[in-house]
C-alpha cells in the first residue's frame, strides 16, 4: 500500500474541496438577488390557494408583482377585504373596497340528468352536445366542483349548487365549465335571469320546464326599464335594476330568480 500517494490525494482533495468553498462564497455574495421583505409579507396575506384568480400563476408570484407594482393590493380574491386592507398597510397605500362577488348558476338544471357513461363535463359536452335536452343547461358531472378548491360546490340532481358563503370567487369554476353556465356575479345583484337558452320559446319548453320562452311579461312588468328579451331570452341591466323582483313573480316559466325572496 502506497501511503504516500494516498495522503497525496487526500491533501488534494482537502486543497480542492477549500477552493470551491471559497468560490461559491464569493459567487454567492456576488450575484446575490436582494428579496423585498415587503414580498414575504404580502404572501403572508394571502389566501394561499394558488387559484390563479390574479392572473398569476401562484401566490408567490402575485406578491412579487404587488410589491413591484404591477398588481393592485386587492387583486387576491381568497385574501377578501381583510387581506386587501393588510396588504395595503405594507404597501403603504390605501385599498379600495371592491365589491363582494360570488358565482352563480344560470341555469336551473329542469332538464334531465346526465348519464352515468359520462365521466365529465368537458367530455359529455364534445358528445353530440351533451347528455340533456337542453344544450345551454348545466350539465352537472362536477368539473366545477373538483376545480374549486374552497370545496363551495355541490352537485345534486345533475345541478351544481354553489354554497356563496365560501366562495370566494376565484372563477376557477366558471373557467373549466365547457357550457359557460357559471359566471361571477356581484352579491348585490340578487335578481337573476337563470337561464341562457336562446332557442324559439316552443324549443327552449320542450327542452326544459324553467327555460326563458322569450314571452315578454317581465319587460311589461318591470317598472325601471330594467329587463328586456335579447337574442330570444330575458336580460337584465343592471344598472336600472332596483332588485324589486315584479320580473321574477310574473314569469310564467320561473326561469327569473330573486334571491331574497328565496331567503324570506
Amino acid at each position: 500500500m502506497n501511503v504516500t500517494a494516498i495522503l497525496l490525494s487526500a491533501g488534494v482533495m482537502v486543497v480542492l474541496g477549500v477552493l470551491f468553498g471559497v468560490i461559491l462564497t464569493i459567487a454567492d455574495k456576488k450575484f446575490k438577488v436582494e428579496v423585498d421583505p415587503r414580498v414575504e409579507a404580502v404572501r403572508a396575506c394571502l389566501g394561499g390557494a394558488n387559484c390563479g384568480a390574479c392572473g398569476y400563476a401562484g401566490c408567490d408570484a402575485f406578491a412579487d408583482a404587488v410589491v413591484a407594482g404591477k398588481a393592485p393590493v386587492n387583486g387576491c380574491s381568497p385574501s377578501g377585504a381583510k387581506g386587501a386592507e393588510a396588504i395595503a398597510a405594507i404597501m403603504g397605500v390605501s385599498a379600495e373596497a371592491e365589491e363582494r362577488k360570488v358565482a352563480r348558476v344560470i341555469c336551473q338544471g329542469d332538464c334531465g340528468v346526465a348519464k352515468e357513461r359520462y365521466t365529465s363535463c368537458a367530455t359529455a359536452a364534445g358528445l353530440a352536445g351533451g347528455p340533456k335536452m337542453c344544450r345551454f343547461a348545466c350539465i352537472g358531472l362536477g368539473d366545477c366542483a373538483q376545480a374549486c378548491a374552497f370545496g363551495a360546490i355541490k352537485i345534486a340532481d345533475g345541478l351544481a349548487h354553489i354554497d356563496e358563503e365560501k366562495c370566494v370567487a376565484c372563477g376557477q369554476c366558471a373557467n373549466i365549465c365547457p357550457r359557460g353556465v357559471i359566471a361571477l356575479k356581484p352579491v348585490n345583484e340578487t335578481v337573476i335571469v337563470s337561464c341562457r337558452n336562446t332557442d324559439s320559446g316552443r324549443e327552449a319548453r320542450a327542452a326544459c320546464m324553467k327555460a326563458c320562452i322569450a314571452c315578454g311579461r317581465c319587460t311589461k312588468e318591470c317598472p325601471n326599464d330594467a329587463i328586456h328579451v335579447e337574442g330570444g331570452v330575458a336580460k337584465i341591466d343592471e344598472a336600472k335594476c332596483t332588485r324589486c323582483g315584479a320580473c321574477a313573480k310574473v314569469c310564467p316559466c320561473k326561469c327569473i330568480v330573486d334571491y331574497l325572496d328565496s331567503i324570506e
